[in-house]
């Protein structure tokens, strides 16, 4: 049967760090560059929640959507540094793992299978697209 999705914009202002225990001091800087910056730095993400509609015919709840996001992703995230959040303790806040983190939040939220894929806009040149593993391609429902 054929598939609609629906996308729909949310945004967050966060700071960031880009570092990591495991490399020197030379080695952040070679690896992040001026993001390896002790003070932190910012951005204005832009996150993309593309959500299974169903058919042209169905629908889904998008103020539910709307709520989900804006609960769990916006106030959480939203004036606040990254590297402070407990989902960061063992990664680096790298656009990469903020997508697949973002991902991880909404996917048990959301009605099973719902979730298409997740993007974040981190800057005007990087974008970053996750489409994990859902409950339905997992097998359970």
């Amino acid at each position: 049967m054929p598939q609609v999705h629906v996308t729909k914009r949310y945004r967050f202002c966060a700071a960031h760090r880009l570092h990591t225990d495991q490399l020197s001091t030379e080695e952040n800087w070679t690896a992040f560059g001026k993001c390896n910056n002790a003070n932190g730095h910012g951005h204005n993400y832009v996150v993309l929640v593309t959500v299974e509609s169903g058919t042209a015919m169905g629908g889904c709840d998008l103020g539910r959507l709307d709520q989900v996001v804006r609960e769990n992703i916006v106030e959480r995230f939203d004036h606040f540094d990254l590297n402070c959040d407990p989902a960061f303790a063992n990664l680096t806040t790298t656009g990469e793992n903020l997508v697949k983190v973002i991902w991880d939040i909404l996917e048990p939220i959301l009605p099973s299978g719902g979730l298409h894929k997740v993007g974040v806009i981190e800057t005007r040149d990087n974008y970053f697209e996750y489409a994990g593993v859902t409950s339905t391609r997992r097998g359970t429902e």
